[in-house]
């Protein structure tokens, strides 16, 4: 068990990081605090006035874990203070949703996590990837209780396409049983993804993927590792936005 104690962070509002639909594995708890599992670390965090105690079973330094994941290491203030400015709709966006921090979720987690996003709302997506982890990731025991890993892609090597229908995916089965087959074929590099420079080149290599059309493959550019700021995903209430 590792802790960590983030001291007055400025934006930083658990609710607008893990309510706003960018993840899918975060449970608030009775205590108002939040639990997750992500890159095969499990952590409870709860706001103590102004400052975060996070605590947790981790694969690595908890600091730098957290750190990293929620990027910490940007200077959110200075990019709300520029975008404010804008116009009154910017400025009245970003006070809405003044806490949020962008993710760094784990590639092949996020891209398989926004194919069943497709279609779907966010109480049943979270209970599918649950059922998934539950089925084919590594249990992590943290305070008593059994959380279970996110599955990589040879955990789901033999699992059929029958398999994932008895989970709840519906018409997203055949999608996720191609996504990960051509993950394991190498059709699709994963580590050469992560190095590539171009990010419009990422994309393309994205939406060949089964399922993934472009939301999907913005959201996948946004709010995992690749962490690319200049792609977002546009639905119905962001281009009334721009509009």
């Amino acid at each position: 068990m590792q802790e960590f104690i983030l001291k007055n962070p400025k934006t930083f509002n658990l609710e607008h990081i893990f309510e706003c639909g960018q993840c899918f594995r975060w449970n608030k708890q009775e205590d108002g605090s939040y639990t997750g599992v992500f890159k095969g670390n499990v952590i409870n965090i709860k706001q103590k006035g102004n400052d975060f105690l996070f605590k947790g079973i981790c694969n690595g330094n908890i600091q730098e874990i957290i750190e990293e994941y929620f990027d910490l290491n940007r200077n959110y203030d200075n990019i709300k203070s520029l975008l404010e400015k804008i116009d009154d709709n910017m400025a009245t966006s970003i006070k809405y949703g003044e806490g949020i921090r962008i993710l760094n979720q784990d590639l092949w987690e996020t891209i398989i996590s926004f194919i069943i996003s497709a279609n779907n709302n966010i109480p049943r997506i979270k209970g599918i990837i649950e059922r998934l982890s539950t089925k084919y990731g590594n249990e992590i025991l943290f305070e008593g209780k059994k959380y279970y890993t996110f599955p990589t892609p040879n955990q789901l090597s033999e699992v059929t396409i029958e398999d994932y229908r008895k989970l709840g995916l519906g018409f997203r089965d055949i999608r996720l049983y191609e996504t990960v087959h051509m993950v394991l074929d190498e059709k699709v590099n994963l580590e050469k993804m992560r190095l590539e420079e171009n990010t419009l080149k990422i994309r393309e290599d994205l939406l060949t993927l089964s399922g993934v059309g472009p939301k999907v493959a913005d959201c996948i550019l946004l709010f995992s590792t690749l962490k690319r700021l200049e792609v977002f995903p546009i639905d119905v209430w962001v281009r009334r936005v721009m509009n």
